[in-house]
């Protein structure tokens, strides 16, 4: 075994890594860029060594500096994780050429499974069978277009360089065939560099299972079994699973077999996954895809129904130890489930679709969940960074139980324990898809998440989480702005409780709306949740018996200033929440208000709700619930119409959807635009977001230039329309996506 080892990587994958070099008494050494410097796995490694700048390409895609890494750290072997060179033949060749030990499989596998082409050309040699498709490579876009007619349509254009479903282009209609084959090699030479195309048979509602291989360097290859991965969005998996619901013993060992196969064609040594598509309805009826040459995301699955670890036999593999056990000796276990859990935000769009959009922020509330069966590999810790330069995935929930359905049930309570406050995450879809009745029974396919997206969004902001918000600002008002409440360090305890502790129950060091000889007037606290209208919550009361009125805001036309809410204002807008007061209050928790991100407990309207809450360090607060969370800040409706009605919502307000940096703009102050014309894009976590014209008119306002740094909801563009408009959705996304971390 060696002595020490250096990670090639960063994130959940480098501290999953760590964790088994740990356990064999092998020294780690991590890598950092300058944007990880304080991440944890950096902090769990042995030795660490910085690699260069935030910018993928001058530090974790950067072979000279990882070499150089490995020879000032002393480490004799690199484990490149998944991502970034884990699949680079160059980059194993190199670290042969540099004496280092590259724990993977030998750059020719890598570099003939990486030609998707001149790997079914391979496998169908050794008797695997293949989708049917183009045979060749530098077909031209006659010849593909040809291979197309004759297979039939619907066809599938897929990149040969390419992986985890970027460039992949569905063509039902051989009238858009050409013009699809031109923008399928656009696209594939502006992701691989390599423009070359191969066309295949498209099976409907398919399913997509894997075979996980272990070879070494003796001749020995045997497979693990099956992992489901049909719960996918844009061709990127979700949800994993081991065993896959649909195979028999019969069909698994075939499947199995046809992997060993492709495995040997192409003398393949370590972890390695073998990807079959198969029709639901025909599960005999499978073909090869591709051969993953590295460890795959879902690997943690098949460890929990098998009981190996596979970075250890990884480890072994290269190390050139024989593998310990036969085909004979492989036993699954039960059953595993695991959930992505990435850095995203789900928003409807145009059409019924759904797009997922980066998040970014700092993590400052982090409760992952424990219980029996429940495992999590993450790279997160509380204060951690998430920015937009690498890919979104922040960790892995996996559930393990004596049978399916109690994996899903341990898996969805998993998720519901998982808070990550301070950066949106797929949490709450997550859970709501392991309860979707297809996925329950087993029946789902590959486009079940796109085709039932829309109804997996969380639902609007419940009732409860606006007056939660309200109360912990109206408690701020007292004085008590302590890290308690979010009211920031300057603000004193409140003197009048005693011990300068603040009290839940002293009338007067509350805003309680006491005046002379008349009712208690309200205090106005206007809320908004990014993606939501704003709301005005009016408080009156002290904290332990308040009442509550929730309205919406309306929105506001261009230049107009709304008057503020005050005492027994009736609102501007139709209601929210109920359409009178409701009684609500904070519960006193273990003494006193909850400290920053233990559980908030709220009683609202006779019901007492549990939420974890963390202030976000500009006087809003983070509220998370069964995997859900809402960031709630303040809103100023005068100064959102003095900004030309921007933040009223106006009709030709164009924000960002997401934090990322603006690469191009495409229209300039006074232009002319009609309605779904290209205004500029936004890019984030190697993914092109297309803000687009929601209406004809006139460019009035253009607030970025190309390298600017956007926030979340930050106003890009205003534009003004050529005819009185009202208010209107988000402008239009069109989302372009690309991951380091293949499927």
């Amino acid at each position: 075994m060696f002595e020490s080892v250096l990670v090639a990587n960063r994130g959940e994958i480098a501290v999953r890594v760590i964790r088994t070099l740990r356990r064999l008494g092998v020294r780690s050494v991590a890598v950092f860029s300058d944007a990880d410097a304080g991440a944890r796995h950096v902090r769990e490694a042995d030795t660490a060594v910085r690699i260069g700048p935030t910018a993928a390409a001058e530090s974790y895609l950067s072979v000279e500096r990882l070499l150089d890494a490995a020879a000032r750290s002393g480490a004799r072997a690199v484990h490149p994780g998944y991502g970034f060179l884990a699949e680079n033949a160059a980059f194993a060749r190199a670290c042969e050429e540099a004496g280092l030990v590259f724990i993977g499989p030998p750059p020719g596998a890598i570099e003939l499974m990486g030609d998707k082409i001149r790997a079914k050309e391979t496998v169908r040699s050794a008797g695997v069978p293949v989708v049917p498709g183009s045979s060749g490579s530098g077909l031209t876009d006659a010849e593909l277009a040809a291979a197309a007619r004759e297979i039939g349509m619907p066809v599938l254009l897929k990149p040969s360089a390419g992986g985890g479903g970027k460039g992949m282009r569905l063509v039902r209609s051989e009238e858009v065939l050409a013009e699809e084959i031109a923008a399928a090699r656009r696209e594939a030479r502006g992701s691989f560099g390599d423009g070359t195309l191969l066309v295949e048979r498209w099976i409907d509602r398919p399913r997509h299972i894997e075979i996980q291989l272990l070879a070494d360097g003796h001749g020995n290859v045997v497979h693990l079994g099956e992992r489901e991965c049909s719960l996918q969005r844009r061709h990127q998996k979700i949800v994993e699973e081991a065993p896959s619901p649909l195979l028999d013993e019969a069909i698994r060992a075939a499947m199995g077999e046809a992997a060993v196969q492709a495995a040997r064609s192409c003398g393949y040594r370590g972890a390695g996954t073998v990807e079959f598509i198969v029709p639901g309805n025909d599960p005999s009826a499978y073909y090869f895809m591709e051969m993953n040459t590295r460890l795959q995301v879902e690997h943690p699955v098949t460890e929990l129904v098998t009981g190996l670890d596979l970075v250890e036999w990884q480890l072994r593999a290269a190390a050139g130890e024989p593998l310990g056990f036969t085909q004979r000796d492989i036993r699954l276990t039960g059953h595993a489930v695991e959930a992505r859990l990435c850095a995203e935000t789900a928003r409807a769009a145009d059409g019924g679709r759904v797009d997922f959009l980066p998040s970014a922020g700092t993590v400052r509330l982090l409760r992952e969940p424990a219980g029996e069966g429940v495992r999590v590999d993450s790279g997160l810790s509380a204060g951690t960074e998430v920015g937009t330069a690498y890919d979104p995935m922040l960790a892995k929930i996996i559930a393990h139980g004596p049978d399916r359905a109690t994996a899903l049930r341990r898996l969805r309570a998993a998720l519901a324990g998982t808070d990550v406050l301070g950066v949106d995450t797929n949490a709450g879809f997550l859970r709501r898809l392991l309860a979707h009745p297809e996925v329950v029974s087993g029946e789902m396919d590959t486009g079940l998440v796109d085709r039932d997206a829309a109804s997996l969004l969380r639902p609007s902001v419940p009732a409860e989480v606006y007056a939660a918000a309200a109360l912990l600002r109206h408690a701020a008002l007292a004085g008590r702005g302590t890290a308690e409440t979010g009211g920031g360090p300057e603000s004193p305890a409140n003197p009048a409780s005693p011990g300068g502790r603040p009290s839940w129950t002293d009338p007067f060091s509350e805003p309680s709306g006491w005046r002379l000889g008349g009712v208690p007037a309200w205090t106005p606290h206007h809320v908004r949740v990014p993606g939501h209208e704003p709301v005005t919550v009016h408080v009156r009361g002290p904290l332990h018996d308040a009442e509550v009125r929730i309205e919406e805001q309306a929105a506001a036309p261009a230049g107009a200033v709304p008057a503020p809410a005050g005492a027994g204002s009736t609102g501007t807008g139709p209601t929210a929440g109920p359409t009178g007061a409701v009684r609500a209050r904070l519960v006193p928790a273990e003494g006193g208000p909850s400290a920053s991100g233990a559980r908030l407990l709220l009683e609202y309207a006779g019901v007492t709700h549990a939420l974890h809450h963390t202030p976000d360090g500009s006087g809003g607060h983070w509220l998370g619930r069964d995997g859900d969370a809402w960031h709630t800040t303040a809103y100023d409706p005068v100064a959102a119409a003095l900004r030309g009605g921007a933040g009223a919502g106006y009709a030709g307000t164009l924000t960002a959807p997401m934090p990322g940096t603006v690469t191009v703009v495409k229209a300039a102050v006074g232009d002319t635009v009609t309605a779904g014309q290209s205004l500029l894009v936004v890019e984030a976590m190697k993914m092109e977001h297309v803000i687009a014209a929601p209406h004809d008119g006139t460019v009035a306002e253009l607030d970025v230039t190309p390298g600017s740094t956007v926030a979340m909801d930050q106003v890009l563009a205003v534009v003004a329309p050529h005819e009185p408009a009202g208010p209107a959705g988000p402008a239009a996304v069109i989302t372009e996506e690309a991951s380091d971390v293949p499927s």
